[in-house]
């Protein structure tokens, strides 16, 4: 759908996206740009391609609060995948190892999620957006370097184990920011011998958002610019919902 030139009214606040499977946080934004009608857009906490669900849009003013909005805890609903470590930590990667599944309780699984809560640190995976040296990691490991990464203090304030059907697990877990829920599948594998990774992710709340105010993606590309603005969450209202 062909848009007209960038305009100046665009409001400024949070557009709340339901991001689809296989695409990037980037494409998102680039859609939205175009959509809205303005350059100033950026976004609040990556996901993965694999991974769905609710991304912050910041738009115009609203750039300036982009870190205080990322700095919020968040929740997550997935799927690890038992018996198999990948060099992504998750399933779009390749398999490194392949190791037989155990037949775990209900009990044995809580225990290895168990092990992970409160606050603990994290070693971050090869493929992420943090940087070395100016470049971001996952740059490096396309051309199969691997570097030191240290160590990051993370916290996981309430994990829930949704379902078992072997060898995955199904889980809701409430995590602070920077916490790579790939690399919570890797570990728990580790923790209980077998290895594990991330199959499916889906972020549901980030702070005081939640996907009950969110448009999906072909909404974002198809509809009028002024019904997209109408969703545009004001800085008024995110000054309200904040408690500020």
């Amino acid at each position: 759908m062909s848009r007209p030139n960038p305009v100046s009214d665009v409001p400024s606040g949070v557009l709340v996206v339901d991001k689809a499977p296989d695409m990037t946080s980037h494409d998102v934004v680039a859609i939205a740009r175009r959509s809205l009608g303005t350059k100033k857009i950026g976004h609040c906490g990556t996901l993965d391609p694999m991974a769905t669900g609710l991304l912050m849009l910041v738009v115009q003013r609203a750039t300036k609060i982009q870190d205080l909005l990322m700095s919020e805890d968040k929740e997550y609903v997935g799927t690890l995948t038992l018996g198999t470590t990948t060099t992504t930590q998750d399933r779009q990667g390749e398999p490194i190892e392949e190791k037989e599944v155990p037949g775990f309780s209900a009990a044995d699984i809580d225990a290895a999620f168990g092990k992970f809560t409160g606050e603990f640190e994290q070693i971050p995976p090869m493929v992420s957006a943090i940087k070395k040296d100016g470049v971001p990691l996952y740059k490096l490991a396309r051309k199969g370097q691997e570097v030191k990464r240290d160590p990051r203090p993370v916290r996981v304030d309430r994990y829930q184990i949704d379902r078992v059907e072997l060898p995955e697990v199904g889980f809701t877990v409430e995590c602070s920011k920077g916490f790579y829920v790939r690399t919570y599948a890797h570990d728990i594998g580790q923790e209980l011998g077998c290895g594990a990774h991330l199959s499916a992710l889906r972020r549901v709340r980030s702070g005081r958002f939640t996907l009950d105010r969110a448009i999906t993606v072909d909404t974002l590309k198809t509809a009028p610019r002024d019904e997209l603005f109408k969703q545009i969450i004001s800085l008024a209202e995110i000054s309200l919902m904040r408690g500020a």
